[in-house]
């Protein structure tokens, strides 16, 4: 009768740890996920760094080779103050405020480089076009740290939907989050072009 007590208490004890294992391995989990999310977040907003970076150099370049309208340059410069004040922590209203304030941004980038199509002697100096290889590599970079952040996101959220780590989610908080998504009838972000 004993052996049989102690029979049960050991496969009670057995089918507890692996619980345990289970609820801990996961929980674990999700705090890597979460942390890959972050991680993510944190190369876009280093590549639109770069890019805030980038821009007046694009402006000095202009102005120092010709007499560039000021009204151009001083509505990429408002751009650029926008977009550097935006911050804070990651949530898909963030995702979108900094979305926009980046496309008006790259827009601004975009009307320079239209009206710099009427002054050759800046499309031909060395710096604008170093500047202008810059820019392009940063432009994928960005659309490449997008896609890192939504494939980071959407691997947390397979894991917080998915049946039994769920309850494991629920349990401990982790919530679904958003990733970027295209704005209303476009198939992508504005990117500076050349």
């Amino acid at each position: 009768m004993q052996a049989g007590k102690f029979r049960g208490y050991l496969i009670a004890g057995a089918v507890l740890l692996v619980v345990v294992i289970y609820f801990v391995s996961t929980y674990n989990g999700f705090v890597k996920k979460e942390e890959k999310v972050k991680l993510q977040w944190s190369e876009v907003q280093n590549t639109y760094q770069r890019r805030l970076d980038l821009i007046p150099n694009l402006v000095n370049v202009v102005k120092g080779v010709s007499g560039f309208e000021q009204t151009v340059l001083q509505q990429i410069a408002e751009a650029r103050s926008r977009a550097m004040n935006m911050a804070g922590e990651i949530t898909a209203g963030n995702y979108e405020k900094q979305r926009i304030l980046q496309d008006s941004l790259a827009s601004s980038a975009n009307r320079i480089i239209l009206l710099i199509e009427n002054y050759p002697s800046v499309k031909s100096t060395a710096a604008y076009t170093g500047l202008q290889a810059q820019l392009e590599g940063t432009e994928r970079r960005i659309r490449v740290a997008r896609n890192d952040f939504n494939e980071a996101v959407a691997n947390y959220n397979k894991a917080a939907r998915a049946f039994p780590s769920s309850l494991v989610a629920r349990l401990f908080g982790f919530k679904i989050k958003e990733g970027f998504e295209a704005a209303a009838g476009s198939d992508k972000a504005i990117e500076i072009k050349f």
